[in-house]
């Protein structure tokens, strides 16, 4: 099963080494302040390790943490690299100015950011302001899935911070395996780091991966046979009528 430990490259050379408070007010209405997950971060902060999974249940703040950990690094709100001006509605709550990340000394500043519910609008936002220095594809012209995994291996192959949210949405269990592939290969031979954000027992399965179980309690690191996400798929798996009777019934 995968180690619950993560690479052990040198530590000071990734880009994201600490997250926490950055002394800014945090609004008295902010709710994401009360999000479990986040009061944790903002209390204690949070060091990440090079592979980092996040799992938890809809609402638990875990894509709430790694949007605003990626809007602090400068990646683009709605999917992006470094300095990414792509915007089509903003609804980010604010949490990022008060995060202060610490960065590794000598670590790259550049990096991307895969927001699986804004990836349709990131492609428009492509092909209507295309790089001379690039040849990308018709990202709307291949399947979900395709244009998925196309963009992770453009985009993703460097030394840099990689922060993906869900982006199993589009992905089939063949997907899912390149993906883990694609990751494991790319911080194993770059140092690169990466923060995924995933509901996938497949993805959470990454190896080498420090897992972070979000939920009322914070964060907690855990072992993959230790989630519950894991145990319920298990379950279900091995008799699925047991878990269909209870939102069936009348």
């Amino acid at each position: 099963m995968p180690a619950s430990s993560s690479p052990t490259p040198a530590f000071s050379s990734y880009p994201l080494r600490r997250v926490s408070w950055s002394g800014e007010d945090v609004p008295p209405d902010a709710w994401y302040a009360r999000v479990p997950v986040i009061e944790q971060v903002l209390r204690d902060g949070w060091e990440p390790a090079q592979v980092n999974v996040l799992v938890g249940e809809n609402g638990a703040g875990k894509s709430t943490l790694v949007e605003a950990v990626a809007l602090a690094f400068g990646l683009g709100a709605e999917g992006g690299s470094t300095g990414s001006m792509h915007s089509t509605r903003p609804t980010e709550p604010g949490l990022a100015h008060c995060l202060r990340l610490t960065r590794g000394a000598g670590a790259p500043r550049n990096g991307f950011f895969l927001r699986a519910e804004t990836m349709h609008s990131f492609y428009t936002y492509l092909e209507e302001n295309p790089d001379v220095r690039r040849s990308d594809p018709v990202f709307h012209e291949m399947s979900h899935g395709e244009s998925f995994l196309s963009l992770v291996g453009d985009r993703m192959w460097r030394r840099g911070l990689y922060v993906l949210d869900e982006p199993e949405s589009a992905l089939s269990f063949t997907g899912c395996l390149a993906l883990v592939a694609h990751l494991h290969r790319m911080v194993t031979t770059t140092d690169a780091q990466v923060v995924l954000a995933t509901h996938s027992p497949l993805l959470a399965a990454l190896p080498g991966a420090t897992i972070w179980e979000v939920g009322d309690w914070g964060m907690r690191e855990s072992t993959w046979e230790d989630l519950d996400l894991v145990i319920h798929w298990r379950g279900f798996l091995d008799d699925p009528r047991r878990y269909l009777r209870h939102v069936l019934e009348d």
